[in-house]
């Protein structure tokens, strides 16, 4: 199934609806745009910022029986960082790591201040030109294909948040016999999973354990 989702508004953590799709039994990709405010994100090679950090998701089930909770969901910003994480930086006055955003002129910064307090730089693409890249894909199709709104200064009419979203959901039915192709998937996560954990480590991952390692935690405590 493809669903189009335009000129909503903020949709809030793109996560979410990867979970909704594996707890049902399904896989899904999201591609998402953010339109209707100042761009926030330089693409590779620019000294200025172009696009919003406009997240992708990617949701994997598990075997039949999902309360195993080993779906596997990736959920991120194309960003290096979100702006969130640059605004968290900020109130705490520490600094950001090297990569993440630069400044005014185009030069690399650390300093989150002028970017939160008053929009001067940009958040940089994750992985240089592949995240660049991903980027603008989510927007062409997110803010494009959907016949959404893309974050061109002509769209900008409220100074608000404006979401896009285009999702690919799968049912691993429609491609093999069930039971095999997530007993693959669980195989997969094994293998990952049982590679030799490095220096500084404490156990090797895989997309959307640490959120529930933290939300184990929270709930807890």
């Amino acid at each position: 199934a493809v669903v189009a989702l335009r000129n909503s508004s903020h949709l809030g953590r793109i996560g979410t609806y990867g979970e909704q799709t594996v707890r049902a039994g399904y896989a899904s990709v999201h591609f998402v745009n953010v339109a209707d405010h100042a761009a926030l994100q330089a693409v590779h090679g620019a000294r200025e910022a172009r696009l919003g950090t406009n997240p992708f998701c990617a949701a994997v089930p598990c075997q039949e029986d999902v309360e195993d909770d080993r779906w596997v969901v990736l959920d991120m910003a194309t960003s290096n960082i979100a702006l969130g994480k640059a605004r968290v930086a900020r109130n705490k006055g520490v600094f950001l790591d090297d990569g993440c955003m630069i400044d005014g002129d185009g030069k690399p910064t650390n300093d989150p201040r002028p970017m939160v307090d008053d929009k001067i730089g940009a958040l940089l693409p994750f992985g240089g030109h592949k995240g660049s890249g991903l980027a603008i894909v989510c927007e062409l199709l997110a803010g494009g294909l959907t016949g959404g709104t893309s974050i061109q200064p002509e769209n900008r009419r409220h100074g608000g948040i404006v979401n896009n979203m285009l999702s690919i959901i799968i049912s691993p039915s429609a491609l093999g016999q069930t039971s095999l192709v997530l007993n693959e998937i669980n195989a997969v996560q094994d293998w990952v999973k049982a590679a030799a954990v490095a220096p500084g480590h404490d156990s090797v991952l895989v997309p959307g354990e640490p959120e529930k390692i933290a939300k184990g935690y929270r709930l807890e405590h």
